[in-house]
């Protein structure tokens, strides 16, 4: 047994000397789950922020953002952890397309930190992460808003649905386009391929939300076979000034 122990300690500390933790904003090697630079400099997204879609807003005695305030959703409320910019926006860059599929661990921790207590009142019933196409999920190895979906549905004992939520069309990247070309390039994106309907209160997961058009077209399919009201969590969000 003490022989066992000795060979899993020697085990684990040649992974870490092999696989160091790095941070996950900067890339540098630490002991501690993000470096003290950007620990001091990461802001979370608090109050005033936008009641629907949680962008930070400027004046309290605002409720909505420019967005929300100009367009209606199909979703009742959400929220991300940080502004998509800087340390984060690489963060994210670097957990999607340079396969940091370990970063899902400290976005999903801090999602359950900062939003646990809200999501266990939303009531949830299932968790289902964006999907993305069969396409692009093949080239990309893996669909980061399941990673974080999984680890999230661990985190608060609610089971994840990675399957019947399904993306039907290969569309463009959104990030050029203005609010009207998004909703048109996500028209009838999505589809339901359960062979039962939709139930109870959905957590939609994603990891980015600029104008909430991937959110409404997702939760349009949800809410029309079936769900009850829909929330999302994101881990970055666009400014709503």
């Amino acid at each position: 047994m003490r022989r066992q122990r000795r060979t899993g300690r020697a085990g684990t500390g040649l992974l870490e000397l092999l696989y160091p933790h790095v941070c996950p904003l900067c890339g540098r090697v630490t002991g501690e789950k993000v470096c003290r630079a950007c620990g001091e400099r990461l802001e979370y997204i608090e109050e005033p922020r936008c009641m629907r879609c949680g962008k930070p807003i400027r004046r309290k005695a605002r409720e909505y953002c420019c967005d929300c305030e100009k367009n209606s959703h199909e979703y009742e409320r959400g929220y991300a952890l940080w502004v998509h910019k800087d340390s984060v926006q690489q963060a994210i860059y670097q957990f999607k397309y340079h396969n940091r599929r370990i970063y899902s661990q400290f976005f999903a921790g801090e999602l359950l930190a900062r939003y646990g207590q809200a999501v266990r009142r939303w009531d949830i019933a299932v968790i289902i992460p964006i999907p993305l196409s069969r396409k692009r999920k093949r080239k990309r190895g893996f669909n980061q808003a399941e990673l974080l979906a999984k680890e999230l549905g661990r985190g608060l004992g609610i089971p994840v649905d990675g399957k019947n939520l399904v993306r039907v069309r290969d569309t463009n990247p959104q990030k050029q386009m203005d609010a009207r070309g998004r909703r048109v390039n996500l028209r009838n994106a999505f589809a339901w391929k359960g062979k039962d309907r939709a139930r109870g209160n959905i957590l939609l997961i994603d990891d980015i939300y600029t104008t909430g058009n991937t959110i409404d077209a997702a939760a349009r399919v949800l809410k029309s076979n079936g769900a009850g009201k829909i929330y999302f969590l994101t881990i970055s969000i666009g400014q709503g000034y």
